[in-house]
């Protein structure tokens, strides 16, 4: 009579990969601390001895590993709690992992989740994964899904977006109808090019309005009073912030130039910051992208052979007090 063959073990991932236990433990829950190479060999190895379990060991409950750059934008904590709501409902256990933005990084593809033994599904919030850890997804069938990540090619992950080349397109139009011909991206220095982001779209979008001149922020929440003062000097007359959070530092900014008190300024995202500034912006459904990243992610679950979906949701301008027409700011 033939044996059930015995379920991979940290020991048996440990010998394929050729390191110690220790090694993949830390791969696994801190992957930060192990170099990019040696993730990668772990990942593989998990991967080709199936090293995973679909549930945390309670009878019919999927735990589902959320990974996003919550602490650096946290409007992802917004999508997140649209899929706590989802979750209410159904037997699930949500993961969330912080992650470090992908725009600060020279190479922002994450490479090691999938090897965590305790996962039955993936969501991907803002970074992007790189060719190791989606071949290592895929040779798992680990149900997986993108939100805010433009979906690679044969990737076999679901996707939500929300449609930023049509945000930023609305957004061009408003400032184009209230005279603004150049204005102002100010947005965080995105150091990889190996990605699409959501900046990107929306910078190509009101480039199709409006002549955008870009200008590099110091941080996700730091702008330089002399790159606003350079960019009104070359004709500028708005100023639009990649989200919310960096236009109120915009804001407060021109607000202590005298030449510039009365500028345009508008943001990205919309919620109580930029309502209380009386913020124009675009507004995005944070949480039902969360919510339908979460279905399509226990769809797959439940059926394995469904295929990956993709769905893009519409965003909204919502104008306030923050537009003013371009002839309104002093010579």
């Amino acid at each position: 009579m033939s044996q059930t063959p015995a379920k991979a073990t940290i020991y048996d991932v440990a010998e394929r990969a050729g390191v110690s236990i220790s090694t993949v433990s830390l791969a696994v829950n801190t992957p930060h601390r192990v170099r990019a190479e040696t993730r990668e060999r772990i990942v593989a190895a998990a991967a080709a001895l199936g090293y995973r379990m679909t549930s945390d060991g309670r009878s019919g409950v999927s735990r589902i590993a959320v990974a996003a750059p919550y602490t650096t934008y946290p409007t992802y904590l917004r999508r997140l709690a649209g899929m706590l709501r989802r979750a209410r409902s159904a037997a699930v256990d949500l993961v969330p992992y912080d992650l470090d933005s992908a725009a600060s990084a020279t190479a922002p593809l994450l490479e090691s989740l999938p090897a965590r033994a305790d996962v039955a599904g993936l969501i991907m919030m803002g970074v992007p994964l790189g060719g190791a850890a989606l071949r290592a997804s895929r040779a798992a069938r680990l149900p997986l899904a993108f939100v805010d990540i433009v979906r690679p090619a044969r990737s076999g992950a679901s996707s939500v977006l929300v449609d930023d080349l049509a945000g930023g397109r609305m957004l061009g139009a408003h400032l184009r109808a209230l005279g603004h011909r150049r204005v102002a991206f100010v947005h965080e220095v995105q150091r990889s090019q190996g990605y699409v982001s959501a900046g990107m779209l929306r910078a190509d979008g009101m480039a199709e309005q409006l002549q955008l001149l870009p200008v590099a922020s110091a941080g996700p929440d730091r702008v330089e009073a002399e790159a606003l003062r350079s960019a009104a000097a070359k004709g500028v007359t708005a100023f639009v912030a990649n989200h919310d959070r960096l236009a109120a530092v915009v804001l407060k900014a021109v607000s202590a130039i005298p030449e510039l008190a009365d500028t345009t300024v508008t943001g990205y995202d919309d919620g109580e910051l930029a309502e209380a500034l009386q913020l124009t912006t675009v507004r995005q459904p944070f949480e039902e992208t969360g919510r339908v990243a979460l279905e399509s992610v226990l769809e797959r679950i439940a059926d394995p052979s469904r295929a990956a979906s993709r769905t893009v949701l519409e965003p909204q301008l919502v104008v306030r007090m923050s537009s003013r027409p371009a002839s309104a700011r002093p010579a």
